[in-house]
């Protein structure tokens, strides 16, 4: 995830220091964000999102739950 949001920038010509000022994250998180570091808070990586125009791409997470819907069909099943 932080190499796609590390390219998202780029292509948007936004730099790290920009990003760090429409953000208000510290520089060291914007870096974790930047990486993929999973142990920065979700509520960060929104906020660099929304800043990217792209937290929209964060509805589609889970959004086509196969496993559960096959899950789901077989208790369905099951209980006739």
């Amino acid at each position: 995830m932080g190499e796609n949001l590390t390219l998202a920038m780029k292509r948007r010509g936004i730099t790290q220091e920009m990003m760090h000022n429409r953000t208000g994250l510290s520089k060291p998180t914007l870096r974790k964000i930047l990486k993929g570091d999973p142990s920065v808070s979700l509520g960060h990586y929104v906020n660099v999102l929304a800043s990217l125009g792209l937290l929209e791409d964060l509805t589609k997470v889970a959004f086509d739950d196969e496993l559960g819907r096959k899950l789901q069909d077989i208790q369905l099943l099951k209980k006739k």
